[in-house]
């Protein structure tokens, strides 16, 4: 089984930052503490009392933002007992002072609990959610049949592990079938489209015969969730491939999508497949899809881009130069390739606003006589 990755290993971690709901930093969490160990210890250095009784203050309201609501009374308690020990003889603070540090803290305490329930629930929505993307988006295998894969997905929308773009990779009674799309939109909107049409996929790999009757497939799932009138005018572009058993031969299938790149002897070419229409338009039946056959030689790999490579512009308005990049960036280990041209991307364009995603598809022919060059495309 296989599909988008699960947005590889340091997409599984926790890459909020903290005003967006991540743990606090370790500063934060010391912070209380520190400054109720400085005034402490600056009252007790100082031969004279000190007028800096009201930062204990600010120490309950600073231990709202990392601790727990017993963590808070206790060092709500600390802030009440420096106050009145007579050896730090902090400005003999009055009634009302000890009186609005009291109410402070008390407030803090209330604040604390109310927001350690608020971030657990958020918590355990946020499982969830992640719950249900990996159910839609599994990871990726390091290999399908004879085919070795390698992918990313960055999503537009953060937060999300899914969004408008989707691929899979799956083998089946033809062969290893692997497609990569974009439906309309993106984020979360998009979600139960991209769903639809990789249960699509998932189950044409297993009974349609070949591609072209894999992009009907797809197209009529589309047809009918355009039904909905929440969901009308539903379109996506995508290409579709199948390799032989052997791995010596893939089909190609291109329904609006830009064509693969293919990686050999150092240099990238475009696989010249003519372009088709989009899914969802229902006319996948009129044999409009073209399909390309290319031999395959050990070590060639083929490359998939979204529309957010492809469109991905820098400061200047110019495209990102993906297919003269891409060869330096996929010399080496195919397992790091993706996250070499996403490292590049970045750093070309800067901020990318739409969804990006990469497939490499490593084949490993079978031990045999080379194809002639002439048979390439």
């Amino acid at each position: 089984m296989g599909s988008m990755p699960a947005v590889l290993a340091r997409r599984d971690g926790d890459d909020r930052s903290w005003l967006r709901g991540a743990p606090p930093p370790r500063w934060v969490r010391i912070l209380p503490v520190l400054l109720l160990v400085a005034i402490c210890v600056a009252t007790l250095a100082s031969p004279h009392p000190l007028d800096i009784g009201f930062l204990l203050g600010a120490i309950p309201p600073l231990a709202v933002l990392s601790y727990g609501p017993a963590a808070t009374a206790l060092l709500g308690v600390l802030v009440i007992a420096a106050q009145h020990a007579r050896a730090f003889h902090l400005d003999h603070p009055g009634n009302t002072d000890l009186l609005t540090i009291t109410f402070v803290a008390a407030l803090s305490v209330f604040v604390s609990y109310v927001r350690s329930r608020r971030d657990a629930q958020l918590d355990l929505e946020r499982t969830a959610a992640h719950a249900a993307q990996h159910a839609v988006v599994p990871p990726l295998p390091k290999k399908v049949g004879p085919v070795r894969c390698t992918g990313l997905y960055e999503a537009a929308e953060r937060g999300t592990l899914v969004g408008g773009d989707f691929f899979d990779v799956r083998e089946g009674p033809s062969g290893v079938r692997a497609v990569m799309g974009d439906v309309q939109g993106h984020g979360l909107s998009a979600v139960s489209t991209v769903a639809s049409l990789l249960g699509a996929f998932r189950e044409a790999v297993l009974d349609q015969p070949n591609l072209r009757s894999v992009a009907a497939r797809l197209d009529r799932r589309l047809l009918v969730d355009a039904g909905d009138p929440h969901q009308a005018e539903l379109f996506a572009t995508a290409v579709l491939l199948e390799f032989t058993s052997d791995a010596r031969t893939v089909r190609i299938i291109a329904c609006g999508s830009p064509p693969p790149l293919l990686l050999h002897d150092g240099k990238a070419t475009e696989v010249q497949v003519t372009p088709g229409t989009p899914l969802g338009l229902g006319l996948s039946q009129s044999g409009m899809y073209d399909e390309v056959v290319c031999p395959l030689r050990r070590g060639d790999r083929l490359f998939m881009a979204s529309d957010g490579i492809w469109e991905a512009r820098d400061a200047t308005g110019a495209f990102y130069p993906l297919v003269d990049r891409l060869p330096a960036l996929a010399d080496g280990d195919p397992a790091v390739t993706t996250e070499q041209v996403w490292a590049d991307l970045v750093d070309h364009c800067g901020t990318i606003r739409d969804d990006v995603t990469m497939l490499l598809l490593s084949p490993e022919p079978e031990e045999g006589d080379e194809l002639p060059r002439a048979a390439r495309p």
